[in-house]
């Protein structure tokens, strides 16, 4: 994969439509001197970036590539920053923006197919039908109600009307089911045309397993709706994971759904041009690495290094005593001191600043897909062995991290930079570690249950956007902290506002919208209808 040709597809998409953030749903006037028509093959490399972006900027696509390491991490309480130039730790949320400029990429990739004599089911057609899903419940889950019937008319309706969350998840799951039936279609007829695929070179089957890998995302998202009739979750659930012939899902982590960073173009956010800018301006939080630690986990190795201070007082490097996260909820001033004085653990400067490729970006992958069909079964949805699914998302996570049984080298930094570091050897034993009784499954209980959400949640780190947050919210685990440092009155919130531009182009709807939802106030701490 040529990597490098990435940056140059949303720019030109983009002189198709216009951003979201500009107009909200209606079609915009024509610019003559801008190209109107583009193959298929190009606007869907444009959407896969999209993809990346969507889950890597914080408040939607800007053209800027956080990756791991942009807001949402920090919301997902990864990491924290202790010096407030760059960033803080508040969680006061305003508005977020939308995806409907890249669904009309999407409509718009699909009408190209067809200029271009592709039958009505395609691989195009196919995948727009998972892009809808994927951006629209990408949108429902941050706001709560979204337009979707009526949001891609173009002029035919510049006023859209809101859907429920309900009837959006409905439709939501039947583009995913339709998807798959037509990509079982395609390659039973080995009619694939695909082009363009940054991710999955084209392999309709790999793109198969991440539809249905996703299925599983969504419905597990819908655990508080699961005696809904018209959502059918559980059934649903079990249909998927005991018909694995007909809605196959990811095999191994090479069937990830990743972005991979090259040194030239597409360099990893962390990376040795921008070490002085960030990395002792960041530091572990508490909730990520204090749970690593607690649990005597080898991921600590690789993701930190040790407090200074720490080390300085006879600490081993390689005793977990020796890593220390500060609270996302410590007030900013005091963190930065505390910082400062090497009373915590930064990033591991080795293994993120000293390569511009560190590790890929993965949107859709193995691990969580392990630790979903696991909470499955232990809500009584699917039958099976959770503990087996347990086991094998905490392997595939290690293994992520290069982690193995036996002797390990780990590195940390040596001078305060990333050019000089100490190498250290750390036994590994997933046996041991299983052992315990914080690991070790507690069978298909509440306390089992628990352990699959804190071993998911670590399996997100750097990972999956606000994945981590979005189970948080829905589950309460781990247990997010909270204090002066993260504002909003010591409250994690459970939304975003809508976009101004609602306000002021569609504002009727939205004012209803907003009315039986939320009783007329736009308020980031309300609850919407999946966390009711």
């Amino acid at each position: 994969m040529k990597l490098h040709k990435h940056i140059l597809f949303p720019l030109f998409i983009l002189g198709l439509t216009l951003t979201s953030c500009e107009k909200p749903f209606g079609e915009l006037e024509q610019d003559p001197n801008r190209p109107t028509s583009a193959p298929a093959s190009l606007v869907f490399s444009g959407v896969l970036n999209d993809m990346y972006n969507s889950n890597s900027s914080p408040t939607g696509y800007h053209g800027v590539t956080n990756g791991g390491w942009g807001d949402q991490q920090r919301w997902n309480q990864f990491y924290a920053s202790n010096y407030n130039y760059y960033a803080t730790n508040d969680y006061a949320w305003t508005s977020t923006d939308l995806y409907y400029t890249t669904l009309k990429n999407v409509v718009k990739m699909e009408q190209e197919a067809k200029k271009a004599g592709l039958p009505d089911v395609n691989p195009y057609s196919a995948l727009g039908k998972f892009f809808r899903a994927f951006f629209f419940e990408n949108m429902t889950k941050r706001v709560g109600d979204i337009p979707v019937t009526e949001a891609l008319l173009g002029e035919a309706n510049q006023t859209p009307k809101y859907n429920t969350q309900k009837d959006t998840y409905v439709q939501i799951l039947k583009w995913l089911d339709d998807a798959n039936t037509d990509l079982t279609a395609l390659i039973a007829k080995s009619d694939n045309n695909l082009a363009g695929d940054i991710y999955l070179s084209n392999s309709l089957s790999k793109w198969q397993k991440v539809v249905n890998t996703y299925k599983l995302r969504v419905l597990v998202s819908l655990s508080k709706k699961e005696a809904d009739t018209d959502l059918n979750v559980k059934a649903r659930f079990a249909d998927v994971v005991n018909n694995p012939t007909k809605y196959p899902v990811l095999s191994s982590m090479d069937d990830n759904l990743q972005f991979v960073y090259n040194s030239q173009f597409n360099k990893y956010p962390r990376n040795p041009d921008n070490f002085g800018q960030n990395a002792t301006r960041e530091n572990m939080a508490a909730t990520y690495l204090g749970t690593l630690t607690t649990l005597k986990d080898p991921r600590t190795f690789v993701v930190a290094e040790p407090a200074t201070a720490k080390v300085a007082a006879g600490v081993k490097p390689t005793d977990f005593a020796a890593f220390v996260g500060a609270s996302s909820g410590e007030d900013l001033a005091v963190m930065s001191t505390n910082a400062n004085q090497g009373l915590y653990s930064f990033q591991n400067r080795k293994h993120y600043y000293s390569t511009y490729t560190a590790e890929p970006y993965v949107i859709i992958g193995y691990p969580e897909l392990q630790f979903t069909i696991a909470e499955g079964i232990n809500r009584g949805w699917a039958t099976g062995s959770a503990e087996d699914y347990y086991k094998k998302g905490i392997q595939a996570s290690w293994g992520f991290y290069g982690l193995k049984d036996g002797s390990n080298d780990v590195f940390f930094s040596a001078d305060g930079g990333y050019k000089v570091f100490n190498t250290y050897q750390v036994l590994v034993s997933f046996a041991d570690y299983y052992a315990q009784p914080a690991v070790k499954y507690a069978g298909n209980t509440t306390a089992g249950l628990t352990q699959v959400l804190t071993q998911k949640y670590l399996a997100f780190f750097q990972q999956a956007g606000l994945e981590a947050f979005y189970n948080q919210r829905r589950t309460g685990v781990p247990t997010f902290l909270v204090g002066p440092g993260t504002g909003n009155s010591t409250r994690i919130p459970l939304r975003w506002q809508y976009p101004s531009t609602e306000r002021s182009y569609n504002a009727a709807n939205n004012s209803a919208a907003i009315t039986s939802q939320f009783g007329g106030n736009d308020d980031i701490n309300a609850a919407m209808w999946i966390l009711k």
